[in-house]
């Protein structure tokens, strides 16, 4: 992982216009697709245990790229590569 921590807030909404601050913590490259770790931020409002948010980046056709929610088993198999690195890291 990344030796930068804490350097990245982003702000996303949602298609019900809901707004949501995550802090950037990794990204990885698993068959040429990127997904990016997240944590959300702490604003004082509750929803604090919402853990770990994974998003995937695609390159919009209008040239753009995007943060999307993977399927199911791309979480998860994001999630596992995610957990590997991190445990490497910590024992070197």
């Amino acid at each position: 992982m990344s030796d930068e921590y804490g350097g990245d807030i982003i702000t996303i909404s949602d298609e019900d216009g809901n707004s949501y601050e995550l802090e950037h913590l990794d990204t990885i490259e698993m068959d040429g697709v990127f997904y990016l770790a997240f944590l959300p931020v702490n604003d004082g409002k509750g929803d604090e245990d919402l853990g770990m948010v994974i998003l995937k980046s695609e390159h919009g056709e209008d040239g753009d790229d995007y943060l999307v929610i993977p399927t199911d088993e791309e979480t998860d198999r994001a999630y596992e590569q995610f957990m590997r690195e991190l445990f490497e890291d910590g024992e070197e």
